[in-house]
């Protein structure tokens, strides 16, 4: 594989944060920085964020379970045994 060295001048503290960031999911900075790039350019735009955001689809099925629990609608269990967890779905 052909590669180019890229340098950036940051603070020790933010270099070691983002060691320990990589390491969280379980890649090395080259390849989360290379990551990152690649989608800065596929998309045209730098997004920032560390959150996971759930879709409006996601939220509108919460909501909806949400509900369910409250009124205690589909609510199933706990069941004493594996065979009777699978009787009640079979009804």
């Amino acid at each position: 594989m052909n590669t180019a060295i890229l340098n950036i001048k940051t603070d020790p503290d933010t270099k070691e944060q983002l060691k320990a960031f990589a390491a969280q999911v379980g890649l090395p900075v080259s390849a989360l920085m290379n990551a990152q790039i690649k989608q800065m350019l596929r998309n045209g735009k730098v997004e920032f964020s560390t959150a996971l955001e759930p879709t409006p689809y996601l939220k509108a099925i919460i909501k909806e379970a949400e509900a369910d629990y409250a009124t205690g609608r589909n609510i199933h269990g706990p069941f004493d045994s594996a065979e009777a967890m699978i009787a009640d779905l079979e009804k």
